[in-house]
């Protein structure tokens, strides 16, 4: 699962814990982890394309992202996104599925899965 915050990005997946009671959370950039669960042990660098992850309690997550939903007080999502080169990139983002609405409606698919 993906998750745009206005001053974080995470990859949210269940990987490597056979027991399931963790869920493992990953950013591209520093300190975006910390900021939505503070005091997490964040490891840098783990050979692979997310340079940051974490391994948090699945309920921990989900009650942190539910939080995260609960305070959401704005009309326009990009609006909050102060840091310029973060908003660019969510930009990029959001035209690359405004271009996909489109090509799902010019091509009229009978289902979507």
């Amino acid at each position: 699962m993906w998750i745009f915050l206005s001053d974080s990005f995470l990859s949210i997946v269940d990987k490597g814990d056979p027991s399931g009671a963790t869920l493992l959370v990953r950013a591209r950039v520093a300190g975006d982890i910390e900021r939505v669960f503070p005091g997490v042990a964040v490891v840098e660098g783990a050979g692979t394309d997310y340079r940051y992850r974490a391994r948090i309690d699945r309920k921990v997550v989900a009650e942190t992202i539910a939080a995260e939903l609960q305070s959401v007080r704005y009309a326009n999502f990009k609006s909050t996104v102060k840091d310029r080169r973060r908003h660019d990139a969510y930009l990029e983002v959001w035209d690359a599925m405004m271009d996909y609405q489109d090509d799902l409606r010019r091509t009229k698919p009978s289902s979507v899965k």
